[in-house]
Parts: structure tokens; C-alpha cells; sequence
């Protein structure tokens, strides 16, 4: 199957960029009346054929659209700072957007080791990410945050801090309950200040443990995120 990402798709008739062509035809080898699909981001994913098979500007008519393809029954948003080795928390993003998140905030504490990062790079790999799970819905990814202001303001019912000190924790597994909305705040190495966690806690996120491994940020976010689909999917 043949996919590319087309977020400003709006008609019956669409023509890829001159990138995009270049591939479907040159490297692709693909021709006139050759099928090609293409997911929109936002839960379209569409059926094409090709109509002008040119490298610089590669047409295709729509034949079949499906709206919400794959829409999952809940919402996760993880907050997670971003680690020292950017490799690392590509490696997060890619492997969470393969199994299923809808939104990605990355969040600077007090003992983050990166304080700013690049995010064009990053929606790169979701994109490329979606493409390889075969998935129309493109995760949100925000701007860095400030842990305290992201704190305060989260609205969310079901929002969790999964932390590493050793005071009344459950699992994860249970104390979220399916088919919720759910927000899960996930530590630098070091883990948050015990500041933070009070903070948190004040802010109404219950504490959980992700398991009896002490795991690096991008693996506790990669476990987190298999956790609760494999809850909702049960």
C-alpha cells in the first residue's frame, strides 16, 4: 500500500508537492490508473487513483473517503520531559504515535537535562510514524512547557504523575478506569523533585507506578502509553 500524508486535502482532485510526485513516480514507479491512499491527519483516509502521473506535480482523483478511520475510544495526552539525548525522545515519539496517542507535551522540570527542543524534526518522524501504522489521526504535538504552568492549568478528570519515590501508589492499571480522557505526566532522569509531585498532587493527579523496573523517560512513556490502550482495547 502506497501512503502520504496530505494535511490541506479538500477536494476530489489533489496534487502532491514537488517532493512527494518525485517520489510517487520516480523512486515509487507508479503510472496513470495505479492507486495510491492518502491519510489527512485529522481521521480521513482516502482512496485515490492517479490521473497525471508527473514527477513535479503528480495528480490523483479521490474515489473513496472514510472519515474517523481508526478513531480509538479514548483520548491520551502524555506530558514527558524531554531527555539530554534528543535521539531518545524521537525514539518515544515514534514507537507511542505506533501504538496510539493522540496528544504530546513536553514538559521542563527542574531536573530536565534539555530545556528546549526543535519541534519540526519531531512532527517529521510522528508523520513518518503514522504512515508506517497505517493511522489518519496525526498526535498533537505542543510546545515546551514550563512543569508548574502546565500543572495549573491542566482541566483534564483523569490525570496522573507517575513518579519513583516510595509513598501511596497504585498501578496504573489500577487506578484508571477505560474509556476516560486521561493525562499521565511522565518525569526526567532523576525523576520530579519532590516539589513537583506535591504540586501535582494539590492539582488533583493521582500518583501511580508503571511497574517494579526504575525505566528511563522515554521507555516509562512507551510502557505508560501500551498500558492504557491494552486497557481500553480489553
Amino acid at each position: 500500500m502506497h501512503l502520504f500524508y496530505t494535511p490541506d486535502i479538500s477536494a476530489d482532485y489533489y496534487q502532491l508537492n514537488e517532493e512527494e510526485s518525485k517520489h510517487c513516480v520516480r523512486v515509487l514507479r507508479l503510472n496513470n490508473g495505479d492507486i495510491v491512499y492518502l491519510i489527512d491527519g485529522v481521521g480521513g483516509f482516502y482512496k485515490t487513483e492517479i490521473t497525471d502521473a508527473h514527477p513535479k506535480r503528480c495528480t490523483l482523483h479521490v474515489l473513496e473517503k472514510q472519515s474517523d478511520f481508526g478513531k480509538r475510544n479514548f483520548y491520551l495526552h502524555i506530558a514527558i520531559a524531554p531527555t539530554k539525548n534528543i535521539e531518545r525522545i524521537e525514539w518515544f515519539l515514534e514507537k507511542a504515535t505506533e501504538i496510539g496517542i493522540d496528544e504530546i507535551t513536553p514538559i521542563i522540570c527542574q531536573r530536565s537535562e534539555r530545556k528546549e527542543i526543535k519541534t519540526d524534526r519531531l512532527n517529521k518522524i510522528i508523520v513518518s510514524a503514522i504512515k508506517q501504522s497505517l493511522k489518519a489521526f496525526k498526535p498533537k504535538l505542543n510546545v515546551s512547557t514550563d512543569f508548574k504552568q502546565f500543572i495549573v492549568q491542566s482541566k483534564l478528570k483523569s490525570k496522573y504523575i507517575a513518579h519513583c519515590l516510595e509513598n501511596d501508589r497504585q498501578s496504573l492499571r489500577q487506578s484508571y478506569k477505560a474509556n476516560e480522557e486521561v493525562l499521565l505526566l511522565i518525569g526526567p532522569e532523576g525523576d520530579f523533585t519532590p516539589a513537583e509531585i506535591e504540586l501535582a498532587l494539590q492539582n488533583g493527579f493521582v500518583p501511580v507506578t508503571l511497574g517494579e523496573s526504575r525505566l528511563r523517560t522515554e521507555t516509562a512513556g512507551v510502557v505508560a502509553c501500551t498500558q492504557l490502550n491494552f486497557i481500553n482495547e480489553i
